[in-house]
């Protein structure tokens, strides 16, 4: 894993501030997390290194469920074990459980209303644009480090997920001990 930034804090968060932050993480970010999540760990508390919430986050995104959700079970877990990983995951999914049933209510009682379906439109695209900003953040690290094979995986995942429409499994099955092995020829 990479080192922390030097000017990130030498003790690991409590429990009560792993929990204001995904739940701050939780009420912000409405279509992705991730955009808040990076924002908050990296950029705003300092707790983890860009390079190494990349690397986190990649693992996570091999896990079975949702990517951020993953990835709020093995930061808490890193930072306070456990309980950490605990309060983590019920910060993150705890109030957009309870606002998902509200607005399901509301949504069945109001589907038929046009302008609702401008606001939802409206919201997609702002969460689209999240995203984008978020995977250039994400990016950085490969462009600073000098593994140009590194856009060779990244225009292959796209080529085959996006374009041929491979499943993401075995995409990820066929590019991972590429990348590793690559990696790992690299660093010797």
């Amino acid at each position: 894993m990479a080192e922390h930034v030097p000017d990130s804090p030498p003790d690991a968060p409590t429990l009560s501030q792993l929990f204001l932050a995904f739940l701050a993480i939780s009420l912000s970010g409405f279509g992705g997390t991730l955009p808040w999540a990076y924002r908050m760990v990296v950029e705003k508390r300092r707790w983890m290194s860009a390079a190494e919430f990349s690397e986190v986050f990649s693992l996570c995104q091999f896990l079975p469920g949702a990517n951020v959700v993953n990835f709020s079970v093995v930061f808490g877990s890193r930072m306070r074990g456990i309980r950490g990983a605990l309060v983590c995951f019920f910060g993150l999914v705890g109030p957009p459980f309870g606002i998902v049933l509200l607005l399901g209510a509301l949504y069945a009682r109001f589907a038929d209303v046009e302008a609702l379906g401008r606001v939802l439109a409206g919201m997609a695209a702002a969460a689209c644009g999240l995203i984008a900003a978020t995977a250039a953040k994400l990016a950085e690290p490969l462009v600073r480090s000098r593994a140009f094979w590194g856009w060779g995986i990244v225009l292959a995942a796209f080529l085959a997920i996006g374009l041929i429409g491979w499943p993401l499994p075995w995409v990820l099955l066929g590019l991972a001990p590429l990348s590793i092995a690559l990696a790992w020829w690299e660093r010797r």
